[in-house]
């Protein structure tokens, strides 16, 4: 006799922030659902992320959860921008006390999901053999979920430790009195690295394109500013959810060059100064518009960096010279430039000497052999999209969902819903809107639960979107990026992946036009009934 196959309502792939939001959410509704996350534990990148010096660059009160008012509360954040273990910490509290983990399954990697045309719902498969099916399948994959390696040559020849900064190990990693090897200049690295630094005997740092970075000011929540945090809630609440990005910090509507040298010196040593994103999300309107404005942005903040290294050709190497500043997104850090002044630091540029291989004690670069005991590879994620190819998606007709993104740009609704592969419920997919990631998350979760109660009270078992309002998306989604300067930038933000095949050509993968548009967007598409969808 064949196994039964448990079957719900929603299948779940995820059990990070948005799959915990999910599951709140689908309870709500009475529906029958299970969560499938592929790690042993909630948290997604807070549980994968564990390296030396993770933490929030968004300020910690606008990053937790809105919807349960008596935990904000109750929670103490620790610091105005998290680290990793007391984010985890909040978030298996927030497991714990709306008692979501009887609804997930651990250690379970999804590896495929074909719908069925005659029965309306999906079956997934993961990675031991098992399935589960759902009449919707809800992906909360996260953006960036799918880490990469660099193609080097002999990369698996290393017989030291290594390590991914997205796949870190629970045990703890000492680097006291060990050569260490880090591959890469992103985020990861940026926060990474001046932790290394301090009990490392030597790191060797192996960029390919320096970065541009700011100071993230960090600094413990006294009680006074506990207490008065908790009393602006609301405020707060309010402050994310008017600002194009969902932070804290808005566009100045000034242009920096209508701004006198004086008034633009001024302003920028305030923004460089303070903490968070300002500098970023709160910098005039036109640095991330105009080649100009951002070249003028771009010549303060090298200054800056020139006068934290010591050593000038070392500050130089350490400038972008490819893209003006911020138009990646821009990592926040704590004495990322500073450690560049440690005996113990070396940079190895590999614009100049590539690496020629890995070998099993380090690395050959232009036939120096580096010796190395810990590698640690910080070279990112195929964005966006990389969480989806990881599972063989199969949608009506058997259309290949990995397929239709490999070469075009990837299309869908709202970036939440295709056409071609009913009940398909994304969250944080292509062409949504992006920014701090929890709020987004939680008016996408909203907007999918909001359509599968429409759903249940028409008595529907099926939707996908219409292709024309597909083609319509993908239309404004491209409107939206005309004129941004970082739209012209490879990055993981554009879908450029040198390590990923396929990945070469820039795309679009977010929408631009602001989060508050956005969410206006899909409130005109519940209030007109979901017209741009087709149910049955």
């Amino acid at each position: 006799m064949s196994e039964t196959i448990p079957t719900y309502d929603a299948v779940v792939i995820g059990g990070g922030i948005a799959g915990m939001y999910a599951a709140y959410r689908l309870r709500e509704l009475g529906m029958s659902f299970r969560v499938f996350e592929e790690g042993s534990g909630v948290g997604g990148t807070w549980y994968w992320c564990r390296y030396p010096g993770a933490r929030f660059d968004s300020e910690s009160t606008s990053y937790g959860y809105f919807f349960d008012p008596d935990l904000l509360q109750e929670w103490d954040w620790k610091e105005h921008f998290s680290a990793q273990p007391d984010t985890l910490e909040y978030l298996n509290l927030v497991a714990e006390k709306h008692d979501l983990l009887r609804d997930i399954t651990f250690n379970a990697r999804a590896t495929a999901a074909t719908f069925d045309d005659v029965e309306d719902h999906w079956t997934v498969t993961f990675e031991d053999g098992s399935q589960a099916r759902g009449t919707f399948l809800i992906t909360c994959l996260g953006i960036l979920s799918a880490p990469t390696l660099p193609n080097i040559p002999g990369r698996d020849d290393f017989a030291g430790q290594a390590f991914h900064t997205a796949r870190w190990p629970r045990e703890p990693v000492s680097f006291e009195g060990k050569r260490v090897g880090v591959v890469g200049s992103g985020s990861t690295a940026i926060q990474a690295i001046p932790e290394i630094a301090k009990t490392a005997a030597k790191l060797t740092v192996f960029q390919r394109h320096p970065n541009w970075a700011a100071p993230l000011h960090n600094s413990p929540i006294t009680p006074e500013e506990q207490q008065d945090i908790k009393a602006r809630y609301d405020q707060i609440y309010a402050r994310c959810y008017e600002t194009p990005s969902c932070f804290l910090h808005a566009p100045d509507p000034r242009s920096a060059l209508d701004a006198t040298p004086e008034e633009r010196e001024a302003f920028w040593e305030k923004l460089y100064s303070d903490p968070g994103f300002g500098i970023y999300a709160g910098n005039y309107h036109d640095v991330q518009t105009d080649e100009r404005a951002n070249a003028l942005v771009s010549e303060f903040v090298a200054r800056k960096i020139r006068e934290r290294v010591n050593d000038p050709v070392l500050a130089e190497n350490l400038i972008p010279k490819d893209h003006g500043f911020a138009l990646r997104r821009l990592p926040l850090e704590t004495g990322y430039f500073e450690a560049y002044n440690r005996r113990n630091v070396r940079l190895v540029d590999l614009l100049e000497t590539p690496i020629e291989r890995i070998t099993a004690t380090g690395a050959r670069v232009a036939g120096e052999d580096i010796d190395l005991d810990i590698l640690v590879y910080a070279t990112g994620f195929d964005a966006v999209t990389g969480g989806y190819d990881k599972i063989d998606i199969k949608g009506s007709r058997g259309r290949s969902l990995k397929e239709e993104w490999r070469e075009d740009p990837p299309k869908t609704f709202l970036g939440v819903i295709n056409d071609g592969f009913p009940n398909l419920l994304m969250v944080m997919g292509p062409h949504t809107s992006r920014g701090n990631i929890p709020r987004h998350i939680e008016k996408i979760v909203d907007f999918n639960v909001g359509l599968v109660r429409h759903m249940r009270e028409k008595g529907y078992s099926r939707v996908e979107a219409r292709p024309a309002a597909v083609e319509n998306w993908l239309a404004q989604v491209n409107a939206a990026n005309e004129g941004r300067l970082a739209g012209k930038v490879p990055g993981w933000q554009t879908g450029v992946n040198a390590n990923v095949a396929g990945r070469q050509k820039l795309r679009v993968l977010g929408y631009y036009g602001g989060a508050v548009r956005y969410r206006e967007l899909t409130d005109e598409v519940a209030a007109g009934g979901y017209k741009e969808l087709a149910f049955r």
